[in-house]
């Protein structure tokens, strides 16, 4: 469907968290080192559950090495310095959604040569930035209702129970 990039991701709990959306939305992950964590972090495998084996998962040493690997993809960079909302772009499949380290963001340079393609998820007030898992969410949901959540299971599971 999509793939997602991390670019230096820092917390284990979030790229955890990440994988089992990945699971859920039939995404991609890709992992840009170095890694803030080792991939047999407790907290990282316990936030990605039983999901780790069935998600795919590849490892960049850069994202230069991204970019070399999938020349002629379309990449889309998440920032909150962006200037076109997430939701005003149009996803299509296999599109890359880019995002940086919890600290940082991504490289300013990076943001500077892509500036049409960098989004932006909108807050309200001096909110600095949402938590990375929460944006990869917001990013996969939007891109896959844009694209009528095909081949996804979109009748939910009231149907089993009885409503009085």
């Amino acid at each position: 469907m999509f793939n997602i990039v991390l670019v230096e991701p820092e917390i284990p709990q979030n790229t955890g968290n990440i994988v089992r959306t990945c699971h859920a939305t039939g995404c991609r992950l890709h992992l840009v080192k170095p890694l803030g964590f080792e991939i047999s972090d407790k907290h990282l495998k316990r936030a990605g559950l039983d999901y780790w084996d069935e998600v795919e998962i590849l490892y960049y040493d850069s994202f230069d090495e991204v970019l070399e690997k999938h020349p002629s993809s379309r990449f889309f960079y998440f920032t909150t310095k962006g200037l076109t909302r997430h939701s005003d772009a149009k996803f299509e499949s296999g599109d890359f959604l880019v995002f940086g380290k919890e600290t940082k963001g991504l490289p300013e340079e990076l943001l500077k040569e892509h500036k049409n393609e960098c989004l932006r998820i909108p807050m309200i007030g001096e909110t600095r930035s949402l938590n990375l898992s929460n944006s990869v969410a917001i990013a996969v949901y939007e891109g896959l209702r844009q694209l009528d959540f095909k081949g996804f299971k979109t009748e939910g599971a009231l149907h089993r129970l009885k409503w009085e």
